[in-house]
């Protein structure tokens, strides 16, 4: 039995760091979380998504204290990727086409800093990938682009009721993203999407 134990233990050792790998973890505020959440849930390679808040004053967020405003957090989702199947630069030129980074304060019908688009970056290497992107994004647009690049601080996920949100209420949901113009807007910045018009 003992022989067994200490088999296993060896086992799970050994097999533990490379689960790790498997998994990382990004974290992107571009306006209402259910949108951004949506987005993401469509790249090949992340595993999970969960809309929450980050930034702020407080050590403790709601939606009914981050949603009045004057609390510092940004609405914002934590994407968990598989590194083998998505790098954190494909997750960052999909996040660029699901903001407008031209604003500041604001993402589309929702305004206040509570809506404004950030990266969260968990270090240095994070930070430089971030940098260069906003960079390629400005001579792209050719405009000022107000997207953060902020060091990642303590996320809190937001009330059961949100997460998912698109899947549980579709109908509210794709009201609402079409009333808000996410999509029209980002079609005028971007173009398209590949595989549409």
């Amino acid at each position: 039995m003992r022989r067994l134990l200490l088999g296993l233990a060896l086992i799970f050792a050994v097999a533990a760091p490379v689960a790790a790998q498997e998994r990382a973890v990004a974290v992107f505020a571009g306006g209402c979380f259910w949108c951004t959440e949506a987005d993401f849930d469509k790249v090949p390679g992340v595993q999970a998504t969960v809309s929450g808040y980050i930034a702020g004053k407080a050590s403790t967020a709601t939606y009914a204290q981050v949603s009045a405003g004057g609390t510092g957090h940004a609405e914002a989702v934590e994407v968990t990727y598989d590194p083998k199947k998505v790098s954190y630069q494909q997750l960052l030129d999909f996040y660029w086409r699901s903001i407008d980074p031209t604003v500041k304060d604001a993402q589309f019908c929702d305004h206040g800093d509570q809506y404004r688009s950030a990266i969260f970056v968990r270090n240095a290497e994070e930070r430089q990938l971030a940098e260069a992107s906003k960079k390629k994004v400005e001579a792209q647009l050719k405009k000022p682009i107000y997207t953060q690049i902020a060091d990642a601080t303590p996320f809190y996920a937001a009330e059961e009721y949100h997460q998912d949100f698109y899947k549980k209420n579709p109908t509210k949901y794709k009201f609402y993203r079409w009333n808000c113009g996410r999509d029209q807007r980002l079609e005028q910045i971007w173009g398209p999407k590949k595989g549409e018009g």
